[in-house]
């Protein structure tokens, strides 16, 4: 544990633990999703429990994709979301679920959530890469009797992503 002196007595301490005491975890970092089918991105964030002697609570977690006039627009929102948006937060983990996909749902979303202190905000950072495509079946003949299957992902820039089926 490092401990960082104040340089006047009108600064608090600084305790470093090993961890940013502010943080988003989003995993995985890259999603590929069918059109017509459903998402959801998970992540786990955490702060410190206590600023200037007051405690921290988490009054608003959002997603969003946009800002607007500086500010990031919650998903809730953003009309091209609507009906398809919902948000299952607690337990320092907010999960995102998004509903019949679309090409424009193609997208990078970051996870942001404000607390009671004035300088209490954090959001995540680089955030989701989601894309959305068609499938494609690939196979691969092993031998006479056995062929193995991958079901991919096109993504507009890099490499597919598969899996095997």
């Amino acid at each position: 544990m490092a401990l960082e002196e104040p340089r006047s007595t009108l600064e608090p301490r600084v305790v470093v633990q090993g961890e940013d005491p502010w943080g988003v975890r989003c995993t995985p970092t890259q999603i590929c999703a069918v059109k017509g089918s459903k998402v959801q991105i998970r992540c786990s964030y955490w702060h410190p429990s206590r600023i200037d002697d007051h405690d921290v609570a988490v009054e608003k977690t959002f997603w969003f994709t946009k800002v607007q006039d500086s500010e990031p627009v919650d998903l809730r929102s953003a009309s091209e979301y609507t009906g398809r948006v919902k948000y299952d937060c607690g337990n320092k983990a907010c999960t995102l679920t998004i509903t019949d996909l679309r090409d424009s749902d193609s997208d990078v979303y970051q996870f942001s959530f404000t607390t009671n202190q004035p300088t209490g905000s954090f959001t995540g950072s680089p955030g989701v890469s989601l894309s959305v495509t068609g499938v494609q079946v690939l196979t691969t003949k092993l031998s006479a009797c056995k062929t193995q299957y991958f079901l991919c992902c096109e993504r507009p820039r890099g490499f597919p992503l598969c899996s095997s089926v």
